[in-house]
């Protein structure tokens, strides 16, 4: 079997890996890259994914770093089946159209300003007509029940316990006569997390894709992280503001939810103090949970059946508008808050960052990894102000990082997920992860199994047969770009040497010119300073 890793190599967005065997070409998972511009512009790279030349698609479940492609390999030519559970096909529904609903809007906004300036027209990565087209493709997939997408080639899907209907991906192959099992633990979730399942056991395998994304720490327990969240509603409660969550609309939102719930019930939720769900895609997805209670754990069922539904509270409130959204805002008093994005980079959260990231009184409680670039990377590791639509905001608001509501395992877990394996040494592949995390949670794993660990690269190419090894095959101009830190040092020496050779001409114009030449060197000069501040 060949594999081209197309993302989440030494990242954790973009996960994609196009496997060739037996004659057929197909993907497991095709993932939306996210991060700073550099990482994003790979989404554009489209024709790498030979889209027509695929035979079929596997999703290990429904987040974009995942699926969000999918409509742009539609867009050029894909149209075979696209596998999932069912609970990943209707949340796919909504969240492909959501995503092309906003590469659309970004679009017609960049376009505006294109129209002003001269500059040439853009289009958007894929449209909602291509997501449209893309929904009718899904086929969907029962837990344990092994299933033929090509002649030779059995898939089975596991539970992943990540979030509903996500799973972990088996695949069994016969090339040469030899039988080979590779796994994909897509993401991997938590034991004892709230509304899904743990995760199912690993039996066996030849090789295992497994994802890193906290390889090197571990989360803090459930009931801790509902103490941290009892202790941000109280301090924002005590100072008349509001409590700010940036959450993902898919399972953080319900998560925040259920343990609102759960704090009420502990009496440490004020009944006087609203909540508001404000993300149309996050309400629509709680009510696709509600659709699937099947996939629910056991604890989650008791209380459905006592008549209490931890997706519901007294005090909820569900902002579909924009006036619904902007009217929170006005509002007095404490309040909490759940909207998208989870890392503050888009949607409404950033209208509430705006409004309330400079109270000392506010809250801002983070509940999930942050991505390099992201206003909510620089927050949580301690900016003193961020840029919020072009506006500087300070922080102000006490900053609260919450992993414990992490959908991801922590590296005890996913290192005792990993033991759960019976058999023969297998090869692990670490992916969806950042580089340096990727390193430790290598050395921990050979440490404890004694199995061998590869850590690939972007766009790598890996032959895998058993009882050989590796060779990988990268194009290190590709994976990682050279950064030519003297050229663009040295271009900024010129520049500025070039300003101080025309400040004799400045200082003859009038006063107001030099002024509003002044005002933009100064803004300049602060981004110099935020960047040597993160160097």
């Amino acid at each position: 079997m060949k594999v081209t890793f197309m993302g989440a190599a030494r990242t954790v967005t973009g996960s994609c890996y196009i496997l060739e065997c037996g004659g057929k070409r197909f993907a497991v998972d095709c993932g939306m890259h996210q991060g700073n511009r550099e990482i994003e512009k790979r989404n554009w790279n489209i024709a790498a994914y030979g889209p027509k030349k695929l035979d079929f698609i596997l999703i290990t479940h429904a987040h974009m770093d995942h699926t969000g492609l999918l409509p742009a390999l539609v867009a050029k030519g894909y149209h075979n089946p696209i596998y999932c559970t069912a609970p990943t096909r209707d949340l796919l529904e909504i969240m492909l159209l959501d995503s092309a609903h906003i590469q659309e809007m970004e679009t017609e906004w960049d376009n505006r300003k294109q129209r002003r300036t001269g500059g040439d027209m853009i289009k958007p990565l894929y449209t909602i007509a291509d997501a449209e087209r893309t929904t009718p493709l899904f086929a969907t997939i029962d837990y344990s029940k092994t299933f033929e997408p090509a002649p030779g080639i059995k898939v089975t899907y596991k539970d992943a316990g990540h979030i509903l209907g996500s799973a972990f991906i088996e695949i069994e192959y016969e090339e040469d006569g030899k039988l080979t099992k590779t796994v994909f633990s897509g993401d991997l979730g938590r034991p004892e997390q709230l509304i899904v399942n743990d995760p199912s056991d690993m039996e066996c395998a030849d090789y295992l894709f497994m994802e890193s994304t906290y390889g090197n720490r571990n989360h803090v327990d459930a009931k801790g992280s509902l103490e941290e969240l009892a202790e941000a509603i109280a301090y924002s409660y005590g100072n008349g503001e509001k409590v700010v969550i940036p959450a993902f609309a898919v399972e953080r939102s319900q998560q925040i939810i259920y343990s609102l719930f759960l704090l009420r019930k502990q009496g440490k939720l004020p009944a006087d103090m609203p909540v508001y769900l404000d993300s149309p895609l996050a309400i629509r997805a709680t009510e696709i949970f509600r659709k699937h209670p099947e996939y629910f754990d056991e604890e989650t069922q008791k209380y459905i059946r006592a008549g209490e539904n931890p997706l519901d509270l007294p005090n909820l409130h569900f902002t579909q508008t924009r006036e619904q959204s902007q009217a929170i805002n006005e509002s007095k008093g404490p309040a909490i808050i759940i909207s998208a994005s989870g890392m503050a980079n888009a949607g409404r959260i950033k209208h509430h960052l705006r409004h309330n990231l400079w109270r000392p009184g506010a809250s801002v409680v983070f509940v999930g990894w942050q991505g390099v670039g992201t206003p909510g990377r620089k927050i949580v590791n301690g900016a003193k102000k961020i840029t919020i639509f072009g506006e500087e905001v300070l922080v102000k608001a006490k900053v609260f990082t919450i992993n414990g509501f992490s959908g991801h395992a922590g590296r005890d877990e996913l290192l005792d997920w990993l033991g759960t394996m019976q058999g023969k040494p297998i090869k692990i592949l670490l992916v969806h992860g950042e580089a340096e995390v990727q390193k430790e949670f290598a050395r921990l794993i050979v440490e404890r199994f004694g199995f061998e660990v590869h850590i690939p690269e972007y766009m790598e190419v890996l032959e895998l047969e058993p009882g050989k090894e590796l060779e990988p095959v990268v194009d290190m101009e590709v994976a990682r770009p050279h950064v030519d830190w003297e050229f663009l040092l040295a271009d900024s020496e010129t520049l500025y040497q070039e300003l101080r050779n025309r400040i004799r001409d400045v200082e003859k114009r009038p006063w107001v010119d030099q002024a509003e030449l002044r005002d933009k060197l100064l803004d300049i000069n602060r981004s110099i300073v935020e960047l040597v501040s993160e160097m």
